[in-house]
């Protein structure tokens, strides 16, 4: 039973992924030849059509299947909007969380879109309609590879603020796995992290969307997950294997002092601001009952 379900919710996902990208696909090159009204207006209207019927079809599967239970609990769910901008972060363990984050916040905030790695720009469908929607591009480099060449760290950097600067002209979010990968107890010991159920947070990301967008962020919206029967993979949660989920979804306050220009000095206030939010979720996440 569960082999057949994930089948069909998989077959499912597939074709409504190929359905909303076929238009997405055509129009493409309009944003190429286009006037920048144009690219506009595309970005606006067609592109938050997009997400949100891909997002929306989503949800009706998971739900019609009965993939997982969500348990979810709301602190500040009156200051979100899908007229403002916000970003989101979260603790990563498996690919089904990007998955519940979107069908999870589908209706409160604006569409999101995420960092992605550049190497899912080949992926058939999908990796094209990630880059024609403007979800930053990312390379995921070794320190080794950094010091022989830190124009690399460059690259990222740009990739986020040109982003950004599409983002500006409608709502949107912006997700940000601060811990860079899924969590795994190998990575846990080779990073030597100073918690026990999550990575150290990296905060590049978070202050490149904090450069970009500036006082056009409403709020920050911090997400706790936890899979009290494990943390399943993308196709054991297709079959329905990963039967709870908890979900704790808080909207935060960004400090005045982090709204600044200058990338060191909101460093200086994100670095501490985060790690005390890291402490937290990572108690939490040591009691899962604590999670909702």
């Amino acid at each position: 039973m569960a082999l057949l379900k994930g089948i069909l919710s998989t077959t499912l996902v597939m074709v409504s992924t190929v359905i909303v990208c076929i238009p997405l696909l055509i129009l493409g090159p309009i944003r190429l030849v286009g006037s920048a009204s144009v690219r506009d207006y595309l970005s606006r209207k067609f592109d938050h059509w997009v997400i949100d019927s891909w997002v929306a079809t989503n949800r009706l599967i998971f739900r019609v299947l009965r993939l997982s239970n969500v348990h979810i609990t709301w602190e500040g769910a009156d200051d979100l909007s899908r007229e403002r901008w916000y970003v989101v972060i979260s603790n990563h363990q498996s690919w089904t969380d990007i998955l519940l984050l979107q069908t999870n916040l589908f209706g409160h905030i604006p569409p999101i879109k995420f960092f992605t790695k550049h190497q899912l720009l080949w992926i058939p469908f999908l990796g094209q309609a990630m880059w024609i929607l403007g979800f930053p591009y990312v390379r995921r480099m070794s320190k080794a590879q950094l010091a022989k060449n830190p124009k690399l760290l460059k690259s990222d950097r740009k990739a986020t603020l040109d982003a950004c600067e599409r983002f500006r002209s409608h709502p949107t979010t912006v997700l940000n796995f601060l811990e860079g990968t899924r969590f795994t107890a190998a990575k846990r010991a080779t990073q030597r992290a100073r918690f026990e159920h999550l990575l150290n947070p990296k905060i590049g990301g978070l202050s490149y969307v904090m450069s970009g967008l500036n006082n056009h962020l409403h709020k920050l919206v911090d997400i706790t997950i936890s899979y009290p029967q494990g943390i399943p993979t993308f196709w054991e949660f297709m079959q329905g294997l990963s039967p709870e989920v908890n979900m704790l979804i808080q909207c935060r306050t960004i400090p005045s002092d982090a709204r600044n220009d200058s990338d060191s000095e909101q460093r200086k206030i994100l670095a501490p601001w985060i790690e005390e939010l890291w402490r937290e979720k990572d108690q939490r996440l040591a009691r899962p009952e604590t999670v909702t």
